[in-house]
């Protein structure tokens, strides 16, 4: 009797599980072929000035602290000194890989304070704005 419940079992397993692969064959033939057109919820419905304009006060406090951090001095965590003086430890432990590596570091870092400060000029120009719209 044990054996019939057994066979049973496996046989009612397994035509459970052959029918939900067959249920979801046509599912993942969907999933690889290109969808149409968004849909118009999912569609913006403006530019998200209001919300730039509430943020704003976070974006430039966040912008600053980034500039004050890579402006630092050697003691800073994240400053482009700390990273120079990283680099040169390197050199002179003979560390090629490592000097390589944190030299391309270095190159990238040095690009961010120019990119951050054309930022911060934006966000004087959006913050005029928002004041003149009352939106801020």
């Amino acid at each position: 009797m044990l054996t019939n419940r057994r066979t049973a079992a496996v046989s009612l397993g397994t035509v459970v599980l052959t029918g939900a692969l067959l249920s979801a064959s046509p599912a993942q033939a969907d999933a690889g072929a290109p969808s149409a057109a968004p849909s118009a919820k999912s569609a913006p419905k403006g530019d998200g000035a209001e919300a730039l304009c509430k943020r704003l006060p976070k974006v430039e406090a966040r912008v600053g602290a980034a500039l004050t951090r890579l402006n630092g001095d050697a003691t800073v965590p994240g400053s482009i000194a700390r990273l120079e003086k990283r680099v040169a430890e390197a050199k002179a432990a003979g560390h090629t890989e490592v000097h390589t590596y944190l030299n391309g570091r270095l190159t990238a870092r040095k690009t961010m304070p120019a990119t951050l400060q054309k930022r911060q000029a934006d966000l004087k120009s959006v913050s005029a704005w928002c004041a003149a719209r009352g939106t801020k």
